[in-house]
């Protein structure tokens, strides 16, 4: 098994010769926690050694992905495919790590969690409520979330181990320095199908050799072409009529809750007055309010508080929870400008008064009230709409009646697969409901899926086809145009050869040729610098030739010099760290080179 893995990770060096000091990578990164995990055999995306992968979890990444703007949604289908190699990896490690014997107490899973940012308060304690909040936001249960946790580190604690088992000899980073110090200068020349004397054609025995060899290209899969209702809260908001008292009432309900700045005269009893001393003293002050004293002379006046009494008894601005229940009450209770009666806390007796509220103006909230507003006058209806889609769905033969009678727009889809589809229809579990027996063999309505909190949909099938092989004759087109870029660039490869075959033997056929000068290994990792870098040494004044082939360009290249360059040892110090990186990558990737040849993984 070791070998198997050694083998694997024996292209280490060309690695790090060609890439490694272009992009500095991170080895180890945060594992995704993937909410979501429940699901069943028959609803798995893939099985690995027996044990499955939800295709829920599935769809769940991949919709992340798309939504972050990481991805772009015609995209969708390649990063699904990469998505699901991910999660296969990672089952295939924690399989392994767990045989190995790894393992995290129940303890230790404690110790990860309350150490978490994510789950601590402001003063940076663990908040249980904060921990409870966050995982139902992602989907998570407690249990749910120590499992994936506990997985999640047994695939750290593996990697790492690989990592550390991992060096470099100082022969080896000497020899690597001098390589990323390495410049290059070299002339080259990019050949277009104006260099050729003809363009290819293909014949018909060409094409169907090639369809033949790429037949998995052609495959269509399972498709079906949809009827569908959604109702949405969002779009009903849109349509409601908010007026403006009701903006101004939500606005004045928000001042309950605003952070709002305070002052307080404090008047302390205990052993040099009495309490009812205390509440007479503060009195007094009530009553020179009352004939318009300024609040902030009698702090200054009356105050025991000597830490603000000078600043008209500022206490700043305040949240919640700042100052315990009763001052809360009292503070959070009061308008701007308005005092409260006398308060009793800990520290004495206080009045109160709020000086400003911490908010947006009426003006600046407009926008965010009125939505919010809205939400609230057709939630009732929202709910109402939502069972009636329930029942009538349910009962209907069709989904126009439904949707007329509860004025929705009943829209169609093309043909679409359970992989290939965009919009709300990629939502999770939208095509799962598509293929199931009741609504694709016996052609009921779906049942209703909550795709939110706000949104419900029902769906139908309106056509259906098997997966099946495209004939030739229906993708000739595309076959067409992949055999001619083909055989297009191997006549510019031939042609790149010719010329090559020339200048060696001393011609000097016409060539445009564009000059670069002392180009070092930082540059940009494409074809052409790399194969520039792969020529061997002009010896003497003598010119070494070569190609590249970038895509459909094919590329001449004339390595005129080659230079040793400056010694840089912070930048020979970031080889040296890259090279015991891409080593330490170079185990797990062959670890999992191995776990996969001896798995059993089904796709589905």
């Amino acid at each position: 098994m070791l070998q198997s893995i050694r083998d694997r990770s024996a292209s280490w060096g060309a690695k790090i010769i060609i890439g490694a000091v272009v992009v500095a990578m991170a080895l180890f990164g945060a594992e995704s926690l993937v909410g979501l995990l429940g699901g069943n055999d028959g609803d798995a995306a893939a099985k690995v050694n027996g044990e499955p992968i939800p295709r829920q979890q599935l769809e769940l990444e991949v919709q992340r992905a798309i939504r972050s703007g990481q991805v772009p949604p015609e995209q969708e289908r390649e990063l699904r495919s990469q998505m699901l190699d991910s999660l296969i990896s990672e089952q295939l490690l924690t399989q392994y790590a767990e045989q190995g014997g790894l393992h995290l107490s129940e303890s230790q899973i404690d110790q990860l969690i309350v150490n978490l940012p994510e789950f601590q308060s402001q003063d940076g304690k663990f908040s249980q409520e904060l921990f409870r909040n966050r995982l139902s936001s992602a989907g998570f249960t407690p249990l749910a979330f120590r499992d994936q946790l506990r997985a999640d580190m047994k695939r750290r604690q593996l990697q790492q181990g690989l990592a550390v088992s991992e060096f470099t000899l100082e022969s080896e980073e000497r020899r690597l320095a001098a390589l990323q110090r390495q410049t290059r200068s070299f002339r080259h020349h990019v050949l277009t199908v104006d260099d050729l004397e003809s363009l290819p054609e293909a014949s018909d025995e060409e094409l169907q050799a090639y369809y033949e060899a790429h037949v998995d290209d052609y495959q269509r899969p399972e498709q079906v072409k949809l009827a569908y209702v959604v109702l949405d809260r969002e779009q009903m908001a849109e349509q409601a009529d908010v007026s403006e008292q009701a903006l101004r009432d939500a606005w004045n309900a928000e001042a309950a809750d605003a952070d709002r700045r305070v002052s307080h005269i404090m008047v302390q009893f205990g052993d040099q007055r009495t309490r009812e001393e205390a509440e007479a003293r503060l009195e007094q002050v009530n009553q020179r309010l009352a004939d318009g004293d300024s609040f902030d002379d009698l702090a200054a006046e009356y105050s025991d508080d000597t830490s603000t009494s000078g600043e008209g008894g500022d206490l700043g601005v305040i949240s919640r929870g700042f100052f315990g229940d009763a001052f809360d009450e009292a503070a959070f209770s009061l308008g701007e400008g308005q005092v409260s009666d006398i308060v009793e806390t800990d520290n004495g007796l206080h009045l109160i008064k709020v000086t400003e509220l911490d908010r947006p103006s009426f003006e600046e909230s407009r926008d965010r009230l009125a939505r919010q507003v809205a939400r609230e006058q057709v939630s009732s209806d929202f709910d109402d709409r939502a069972q009636r889609l329930i029942d009538e769905s349910f009962a209907a033969e069709d989904l126009q009646s439904v949707a007329q009678d509860l004025g929705l727009e009943r829209e169609t889809s093309d043909w679409v697969s359970r992989e290939n589809v965009s919009g709300v229809l990629a939502e999770p579990g939208v095509m799962r409901r598509a293929f199931t027996p009741d609504v694709l063999e016996e052609g009921f309505n779906s049942e209703v899926i909550e795709l939110d909190e706000d949104r419900r949909m029902v769906l139908r099938v309106l056509d259906h086809r098997e997966a099946t092989t495209l004939p030739l004759e229906e993708v000739r087109p595309q076959v067409a145009e992949a055999v001619q870029e083909r055989m297009t660039r191997e006549a510019l490869k031939d042609e790149a050869d010719r010329l090559i075959e020339a200048l060696r033997s001393g011609e000097s056929p016409t060539i445009d040729w564009q000059r670069t000068e002392g180009l070092n290994r930082q540059g940009d990792a494409q074809p052409v610098v790399d194969a520039a870098f792969r020529l061997p040494h002009p010896e003497e004044d003598e010119t070494v030739f070569g190609r590249a082939v970038d895509g459909q360009r094919v590329v001449l290249i004339a390595l005129d010099e080659v230079t040793e360059g400056q010694v840089d040892e912070q930048s020979e110090a970031f080889v040296a760290r890259m090279a015991q990186q891409l080593r330490s990558q170079a185990a797990v990737n062959g670890l999992l080179g191995y776990l996969r040849e001896q798995a059993e993984i089904e796709r589905f």
